[in-house]
C-alpha cells in the first residue's frame, strides 16, 4: 500500500493461518477454558498418594521419575484424592516390551470419577481383589487400550451392575492406529467436564461422550492385567470456563 501503512498482504495471510492452525490444533476441552492445577505426582517420593489392588501379586514401585507396573495378572493403582470435576486429567505412559515375564504389550487402561456402589462414599473402605471382573459395580468412565492378543480399544460407561459393562457400537475400535505402540512413550489426557467426557492419546481424541447424567466426582485408576508399563509426569486441573473469571 502507498506510504507503506500497512503490512504486505502475504505477512498477513500467513499469520492469520498461523493462528487458525493453532486453534485447530489445542483441544477442544481446553478451548475457552480456564486449567487450574490441582494435584501433581513426579514419583519421586515414592507412592504416598496411590493406593494398589492385585489379583496374583506383582510389583508396582516408584522408579527414576515413573510409576512402574510389572504384573502376572489383573491391577489397579487408585490415585488416593476424590476429584471433583469439572477437570482434566492428564498423565505419560509406556507400554514395555523387552523380554520381560510380564512384556505383553496389552491393556493400557483407567478408570475416571469412580465410584463403588457397595461403598459410594470411599472407594477404599472395600478391599476389590484386582481381578476385572470385581470392577463391575463401579459407576465409572473407562477406557481399555488394547495391543497384541487383546485387539479392541473400548470406551465405556460403568453403571454399578454386576456382568453388566454396557458398550456402544461407536466406541469399540479395533483398527491399528488405536491400539498401542510399544516402547512408545504416549501422553493420556481424560476429561470430565459436564457431559462432556473425552479421551485423548496424544493429539488424538479417541472418543467423546455427551452423558446426559454425568458423573462428576470420584476416583482415578490406572488398571491393567499381565503386563509392563510406566508412568509418569501425572497431573489434574480442575476446568473453568473463562468467561466466568474475574476481569484483570
Amino acid at each position: 500500500m502507498a506510504g507503506g501503512r500497512y503490512p504486505d498482504n502475504a505477512a498477513v495471510i500467513l499469520r492469520g493461518l498461523a493462528v487458525l492452525l493453532f486453534c485447530l490444533t489445542v483441544p477442544l476441552c481446553a478451548r475457552g477454558q480456564v486449567k487450574t492445577p490441582l494435584y501433581s505426582d513426579d514419583f519421586q517420593n515414592g507412592l504416598s498418594q496411590w493406593t494398589t489392588e492385585l489379583e496374583k501379586g506383582g510389583d508396582v514401585s516408584a522408579k527414576s521419575g515413573a510409576m512402574e507396573i510389572s504384573v502376572p495378572a489383573g491391577c489397579t493403582v487408585w490415585f488416593k484424592p476424590l476429584l471433583h470435576g469439572p477437570l482434566t486429567i492428564q498423565y505419560e505412559a509406556t507400554v514395555i516390551s523387552a523380554g520381560g515375564p510380564n512384556d505383553r504389550v496389552s491393556d493400557l487402561n483407567c478408570f475416571w470419577m469412580a465410584r463403588d456402589t457397595r461403598c459410594p462414599e470411599d472407594i477404599f473402605s472395600r478391599l476389590r481383589s484386582g481381578k476385572f471382573s470385581d470392577f463391575d459395580q463401579l459407576l465409572t468412565y473407562y477406557v481399555g487400550l488394547g495391543g497384541n492378543t487383546n485387539s479392541t480399544t473400548r470406551f465405556r460407561r460403568y453403571i454399578g451392575r454386576k456382568d453388566d459393562r454396557p458398550l456402544l457400537p461407536q466406541n469399540d475400535l479395533r483398527g491399528k492406529a488405536d491400539l498401542i505402540i510399544p516402547n512408545q512413550p504416549q501422553t493420556i489426557r481424560l476429561v470430565a467436564n459436564g457431559r462432556t467426557i473425552e479421551y485423548w492419546r496424544d493429539d488424538k481424541r479417541l472418543f467423546k461422550y455427551d452423558d446426559p447424567d454425568p458423573y462428576t466426582s470420584g476416583w482415578f485408576g490406572v488398571r491393567t492385567t499381565k503386563n509392563h508399563m510406566t508412568v509418569k509426569d501425572f497431573r489434574v486441573w480442575s476446568l473453568t470456563n473463562a468467561a466466568s473469571q474475574p476481569a484483570n
